[in-house]
């Protein structure tokens, strides 16, 4: 779902983050929500005209599917680092229709080899405004989604500030999305 909204029932009361913010809230069963953006895996709504950000697992709680997060074990080392990519870009800043990859919020995935078998990926990321409440929201997002990746056992998801976002880092299809070209 992008561009367009739906006004959906909260079946079940729900924790949800408060966007910009980050704050960890309960929205209460009973209450409407309008569903402006669905997409990877999490849920952006509004409620009394404020925006909150649902997690995919809560789904049900507003009549939305849960869909599953498991990817298969890669075949060699560029298939795993590629796997990694992809489930970067499945995720969302709640108020931007575009991956956090395509907007050039990822600067760095370094995988690494574990004495157990599995992998590290470590990853430098940045924010669109260092002010961004959501940050904590978005880099917890990024770690869980590389832990769906079969044989990834850890993550390190360091916030970096330099050098500088600009919008010049994002792909041209994220900047033709986001009407800037």
């Amino acid at each position: 779902m992008m561009g367009q909204t739906e006004t959906v029932a909260i079946e079940r009361d729900v924790e949800a983050s408060v966007v910009p913010s980050g704050t960890r809230v309960t929205l209460q069963k009973g209450e409407t929500a309008t569903l402006t953006q669905s997409l990877g895996g999490t849920f952006t709504v509004v409620v009394h005209g404020n925006m909150f950000r649902i997690d995919g697992k809560d789904a049900d709680a507003i009549g939305q599917e849960v869909q599953s997060t498991s990817v298969k074990k890669a075949e060699s080392a560029e298939d795993l680092e590629k796997q990694v990519w992809e489930q970067m870009k499945t995720c969302y800043d709640p108020e931007i229709p575009v991956n956090i990859v395509d907007l050039g919020l990822i600067y760095d995935c370094h995988l690494e080899d574990l004495k157990d078998g599995g992998h590290k990926a470590s990853v430098k990321m940045t924010l669109t405004a260092p002010g961004c409440g959501m940050g904590p929201t978005i880099q917890a997002d990024v770690e869980n989604k590389i832990l769906c990746v079969e044989t990834v056992n850890e993550v390190a998801v360091e916030l970096v500030w330099e050098p500088q976002w600009t919008r010049e880092m994002m792909t041209e299809a994220a900047r033709l999305e986001l009407g800037m070209m």
